[in-house]
């Protein structure tokens, strides 16, 4: 059975009908929240940016939220592979005990952990990683406003049901509660922001710089996922306030991208593509957007993504019939949950050695429309 699909917005099979897929035809490569689920995706990761994309010189725009955040940063390292197998051997073997009487850690000691690990697998990479002669890393926040804007156990409760109330009815409208910060690395060796490589009008946004001094507190608020990490407080370089898991206003990042030259149908022009390794073929736009079917559709944002998702029916052959997800800290001991999670990242090689080979005759057949 196959394991890769590949889904594409209107722009992206043009140019594949025209032109094939060169690794310099990419200007894009997001990375959604999704915690375990990103694991399935590693060896894609170590194709991509341990072989496929060292092909070409383009500047790339890497954009991360969350897991996809951390998986982003690894990218920038000097050894990604290395990287990524670090990342993926910490994740998978990663066992938090839980004080007697509760089922998971208390948020205290996740973030204490997740700091640690970051420290472990960055520390005295940064400044290399900022300064990559090719790839510009943008990391996806959510900044509380009024009762978010500090962390309690009462008030945070209260923030985030009245944002899922006024998400439910315009998720523009969730901007009064929490708003995106984007931390973009500097460019051309400058101390400001590279610049996004999508618009901002749909949501609330602000742009700040990604540096050495708040690189850690920025990757640390990304993945705080609220009640179960403690808020990231003032980050330095960005506005004062409690800052949260960058997947509540952008799980997939379902984003306008717009970095593009003008279209593939103006002869000798081509448009920089928008690489995107997913986990599912439906890019939503926010956490709190998961019950909002409708929500879920593609848009015109996307018509120049090329995405990369593994096929449902090949999926059910993993353990459990799923991939990794975070219900299997609860459900599963630390030996079941290791086994199976190895298990399932071991067959994503797949995925990989199939992305490989379309590439070497891409045939725009074998897109489906996203």
């Amino acid at each position: 059975m196959r394991a890769l699909s590949l889904y594409a917005g209107p722009v992206a099979r043009r140019h594949v009908e025209q032109h094939g897929l060169q690794p310099g035809d990419i200007g894009v490569v997001p990375a959604a929240a999704g915690g375990p689920k990103g694991l399935i995706l590693g060896p894609l990761d170590r194709f991509i940016f341990g072989d496929w994309l060292t092909r070409s010189t383009q500047p790339v725009d890497l954009v991360g939220a969350s897991i996809g955040a951390w998986r982003m940063a690894t990218a920038c390292m000097a050894r990604p592979v290395a990287g990524f197998e670090t990342l993926e051997e910490g994740y998978i073997h990663g066992d938090m005990k839980a004080p007697p009487g509760r089922k998971l850690p208390p948020p205290s000691q996740v973030s204490a952990t997740f700091a640690a690990n970051l420290r472990t697998m960055f520390d005295g990479h940064v400044p290399a990683m900022l300064s990559h002669p090719r790839y510009r890393l943008h990391v996806v926040t959510s900044r509380g406003r009024h009762v978010l804007a500090r962390e309690g156990r009462w008030r945070t409760a209260a923030g985030y049901l009245g944002a899922a109330l006024t998400n439910a009815a315009s998720r523009r409208a969730m901007g009064a509660w929490i708003e995106r910060v984007v931390f973009s690395g500097p460019v051309g060796g400058e101390s400001k922001p590279a610049p996004l490589p999508f618009a901002t009008s749909d949501y609330r946004t602000r742009h700040a710089l990604l540096a050495p001094a708040n690189f850690f507190s920025v990757l640390q608020a990304s993945g705080s996922i609220p009640f179960m990490l403690e808020a990231v407080h003032d980050i330095p370089g960005a506005p004062r306030g409690a800052y949260w898991d960058g997947g509540i206003t952008d799980y997939h990042l379902h984003l306008a991208y717009t970095r593009t030259l003008p279209s593939v149908d103006e002869p000798g022009e081509q448009s920089p593509l928008v690489l995107y390794p997913h986990f599912q073929k439906e890019v939503v736009p926010g956490w709190l957007d998961k019950p909002w079917k409708r929500r879920h559709r593609t848009s015109a944002s996307l018509d120049s993504m090329l995405l990369l998702a593994p096929n449902p029916e090949w999926i059910a052959g993993l353990p459990n019939g799923k991939l990794p997800d975070r219900k299997d800290f609860l459900t599963m001991t630390h030996p079941e949950r290791v086994r199976a999670w190895t298990t399932a990242v071991s067959a994503a090689k797949q995925l990989a050695e199939e992305f490989s080979a379309w590439l070497e005759k891409p045939d725009a057949g074998a897109l489906r429309p996203l």
